[in-house]
C-alpha cells in the first residue's frame, strides 16, 4: 500500500508518505516530487514517519530527485525515517547526500535562520509578481542593429543584404540568423535565432528544423554570424533579479514592464531563464529569400501566404520546461519609442526570442545567473527558437537587464 498527503507548512512543503515505496509505487512518488518541482518548490520535506519499505527502486527517485534539485540550490529534507528504512539508505551510502530530521522539532531546527542563505536583496511585488533584485556598478551598454526588417514583408532577402557580425561585438542578439562561410551554403539556413552570452542558438527554417548552436563562438576565430535582420546589445549587467508569480503565471509583457520598475533606462536588454507555463512563440517556415518570393508579390503575412510562412500557435505549448529569453523592451511613452519602431513594435513594448530546453528545475539565486545559464545549455536538449509573444507565461525565474545608451542610437546600427 502506498498513500501520500501534501502538507503546507509555515515555510516549506511536505509530503507526508505511508506504506511502501518499491516498483509499484515510485512512478506515483516521482509525479508528486516533480509536481511540487513544477510548481517552483525548490526546498522541501519528505515525511517518511510513516514509510515502513523502500525498496532500491525506492531509492531511485529520491536520488534522482535531490540531484535534480542540488543543481538549482535546493534539495528534499527527509524526516522521521524508521529504523529499517534508515538501514536500508546506510548501507546504501545515500545518507551523505540528504539532509535529515528524526522529527519536526528536529526539522525546525534545520531550517532555523542561520542555516540558509538570507541574500535577497530589494524586493517589489507588482501586478501579482515578486520581484527580488541586486544593483550592481554598471556603465551603459550599446545598441546593434544588425540588417534591416524592410524586405521581411515582401521575402525579397539576396546575398547583398546579409550582415555579418564578429560575435565578439555582439554578447546578445536575436533575429533571422545562421552560421556559414558560403552563402550558398548558409542560404537556406536562416531562421530564429538568439545570443547569450557570446552562444548563439538558431533554428533553421527547414521542413524538419532542429536546432544547431555554437557555445563561445566569440572564441571561434574567423567565425561571423550571418543576419538578415536582428537587434542585439553589448554592456554588463546593471541589474540581476528573481521573479516569482503570486498565485498565477506572469505574462512575459507584464515581466518586460516590470523591469522598468526596477531600471530607470527608457531602453533595457534583458536576459531571462523562467519556468514556462505555457509559451506562446512562432517562427519562420522558410527562408526569406527572393527565390521564395509569393507568387502574388504580397506580404508573406497576407492571409493566403501565412499558413505557408508562419508556424503560428493556436494554444500555448511546452509548459514546465526551462526557456532561455533574450530581448530588448521599451519605456511605453520614452522619447526613444519611436526611435525603436523597426526592432520593438509599438504595440508590445518589447522583442524577445527564447530558447526552449528540457524540462528541468531551474534555479532562482540571482548572483549566480551566468552559471545557470551555462548549466543549462551544456545539460539540456534544445528545441526550439521562438519568437516570443507576450502572453508566454512563466512562474519563476531570473534575469539580468543590461541598460542601453540611447543618447546617439543610430551609430550603433551595423550593416
Amino acid at each position: 500500500m502506498f498513500e501520500y498527503a501534501l502538507v503546507d507548512g509555515d515555510s516549506i512543503k511536505r509530503v507526508a508518505i505511508r506504506g511502501r515505496i518499491d516498483a509499484l509505487s515510485t512512478s506515483e512518488l516521482e509525479h508528486v516530487f516533480n509536481g511540487l518541482i513544477d510548481d517552483g518548490e525548490r526546498v522541501f520535506v519528505a515525511d517518511m514517519t510513516a514509510v515502513h519499505y523502500v525498496s532500491s527502486a525506492g531509492l531511485r527517485v529520491f536520488v534522482a530527485t535531490q540531484k535534480a534539485l542540488k543543481k538549482v540550490g535546493g534539495e528534499i529534507i527527509l524526516q522521521g525515517m524508521t529504523g529499517s528504512v534508515h538501514e536500508v539508505f546506510r548501507i546504501s551510502g545515500l545518507l551523505r547526500l540528504f539532509r535529515i530530521a528524526s522529527d519536526r522539532d528536529a526539522l525546525a531546527q534545520l531550517l532555523a535562520p542561520g542555516k540558509q542563505s538570507t541574500s535577497q536583496g530589494e524586493q517589489i511585488e507588482t501586478g501579482g509578481v515578486l520581484l527580488r533584485y541586486h544593483a550592481r556598478e554598471a556603465a551603459a551598454g550599446s545598441l546593434i542593429v544588425p540588417g534591416s526588417q524592410d524586405k521581411m514583408d515582401l521575402a525579397s532577402y539576396s546575398e547583398k543584404d546579409v550582415v555579418s557580425v564578429e560575435p565578439a561585438t555582439m554578447p546578445f542578439g536575436l533575429g533571422l540568423a545562421t552560421v556559414g562561410d558560403a552563402y550558398d551554403e548558409y542560404k537556406y539556413l536562416f531562421g530564429e535565432s538568439m545570443i547569450v552570452n557570446n552562444s548563439i542558438f538558431f533554428y533553421p527554417a527547414v521542413k524538419r528544423p532542429s536546432v544547431d548552436y555554437l557555445i563561445d563562438g566569440h572564441k571561434n576565430p574567423g567565425l561571423t554570424y550571418k543576419f538578415l535582420h536582428g537587434a542585439g546589445f553589448s554592456g554588463d549587467y546593471r541589474y540581476v533579479l528573481s521573479f516569482h508569480g503570486n498565485d498565477q503565471p506572469v505574462t512575459l509583457d507584464a515581466l518586460a514592464q516590470a523591469f522598468f520598475l526596477i531600471s530607470q533606462a527608457d531602453l533595457v536588454g534583458f536576459v531571462l531563464v523562467g519556468e514556462s507555463k505555457g509559451i506562446w512563440g512562432l517562427h519562420i517556415k522558410q527562408p526569406p529569400l527572393t527565390e521564395f518570393r509569393p507568387p502574388d508579390e504580397g506580404s508573406i503575412f497576407d492571409s493566403g501566404n501565412i499558413a505557408r510562412w508562419i508556424d503560428y500557435p493556436i494554444e500555448p505549448a511546452r509548459a514546465n520546461h526551462a526557456v532561455v529569453v533574450v530581448g530588448l523592451t521599451v519605456r511605453k511613452g520614452s522619447p526613444v519609442e519611436e526611435a525603436v519602431q523597426s526592432i520593438i513594435p509599438r504595440q508590445s513594448a518589447f522583442h524577445a526570442h527564447g530558447g526552449i530546453f528540457d524540462k528541468i528545475p531551474i534555479g532562482t539565486d540571482m548572483d549566480h545567473i551566468n552559471d545557470e545559464l551555462n548549466r543549462i545549455f551544456m545539460e539540456s536538449r534544445v528545441y526550439s527558437i521562438e519568437h516570443l509573444l507576450g502572453r508566454s507565461l512563466f512562474s519563476s525565474g531570473m534575469a539580468a537587464l543590461v541598460e542601453i545608451d540611447t543618447k546617439d542610437l543610430g551609430l550603433k546600427v551595423a550593416g
